[in-house]
């Protein structure tokens, strides 16, 4: 190694902090020093000092100014994998002498896609009455930063809708996932049942972003009905589609698991199309180099056991009768290992 390159790396291992880190990370997920002070409730000139003085550490800048906000630079890409990594090892070994104390104590943290958040907080509220030693945190985010944070061992375990076939993971089913196509209340089809779905050719059709999940399974469903819009309208979230169906602006097709108030409160009324409701599982996700610690085990197994179970308490009434979709809760066999 030459001695201005061992020179750097000493000085870089002799002033490097945690805290740095912990700061860097923080900033890095929100790309905002603002938003960064608030949620370490720090002053956001302490967190710029921070951040400066890893630069200064590092030699390199890690944050690139464009308008009012930050990206990160070639740098800061690179650094946020090994600093993830880094303090996800220290909170494995925190974990590992928690463990020492059993399953009833300890830190998990799950990711969620966005999708999952409607109905998984109930289940961390049963989860935590009966294990209230076990501390869970939960992160959201989509399926992409999923498995990103999975690699980066950031997270402990992932509930999404599809198996990541792209990374070295096990993934256990936990539940049937419906797609439903939901309309306004007063929609004229509401009552219809088994109607193709071509009876619904001049609609517009409300459609999250390219590259979400329940944009695949729309495309996939035109596709199996050679179907073709007459219009269609791309929303950023499930919560911005829900309130344009309501206001009359067009349909869509969405996981029932988004619907659980509109339902109860009859704002939205599902549409008995053929094929529907189109059937996908949700799965819980972890490395298979992860050695998950009781805790984590524990959490994975109340999953297994009891998300099915939830979800059709919660969910089947509202399937049309004889829709031939299954139940929300009909997970088919109990839950089994799949290594991907």
């Amino acid at each position: 190694m030459a001695p201005v390159t061992q020179s750097l790396t000493m000085n870089f291992v002799r002033t490097l902090t945690l805290r740095q880190l912990q700061i860097f990370v923080v900033a890095a997920r929100n790309l905002s020093y603002a938003r960064a002070a608030e949620e370490l409730h720090l002053s956001p000139p302490a967190v710029s000092m921070q951040l400066r003085q890893l630069e200064d550490n590092i030699g390199l800048p890690l944050f690139e100014r464009i308008g009012r906000g930050v990206t990160l630079t070639d740098a800061g890409e690179m650094l946020v994998h090994h600093a993830l990594r880094i303090l996800g090892e220290i909170k494995d070994a925190e974990s590992n002498l928690q463990a020492l104390l059993g399953a009833e104590v300890g830190h998990i943290s799950v990711g969620l896609v966005s999708t999952a958040k409607y109905f998984m907080p109930k289940l961390l509220a049963q989860f935590s009455q009966e294990h209230p030693g076990v501390e869970v945190h939960f992160t959201e985010g989509n399926r992409e930063a999923l498995l990103q944070k999975l690699q980066d061992n950031a997270i402990d375990l992932a509930v999404m809708g599809r198996t990541p076939v792209e990374i070295d993971a096990r993934a256990d089913p936990l539940a049937n996932h419906p797609y439903v196509l939901i309309g306004p209340a007063d929609h004229p089809l509401r009552d219809a049942r088994r109607f193709d779905l071509h009876e619904l050719r001049d609609e517009t059709f409300l459609l999250r972003e390219n590259g979400s999940g329940s944009r695949r399974v729309a495309e996939e469903m035109f596709k199996n009905h050679l179907f073709q819009p007459a219009r269609s309208i791309s929303l950023g979230s499930n919560e911005t589609i829900k309130q344009a169906v309501m206001a009359g602006m067009g349909i869509s097709l969405l996981s029932m698991h988004t619907l659980p108030l509109e339902l109860k409160t009859g704002d939205i009324c599902i549409l008995d199309v053929v094929g529907t409701p189109i059937e996908r599982t949700w799965y819980v996700v972890h490395m298979n180099s992860k050695r998950l610690l009781p805790a984590g085990q524990q959490f994975r197994q109340f999953l297994m056991e009891h998300t099915a179970l939830n979800l059709a308490r919660d969910y089947s009434e509202f399937l049309p009768g004889d829709g031939g979709g299954r139940s929300a809760g009909n997970a088919g066999a109990k839950p089994s290992g799949k290594r991907r």
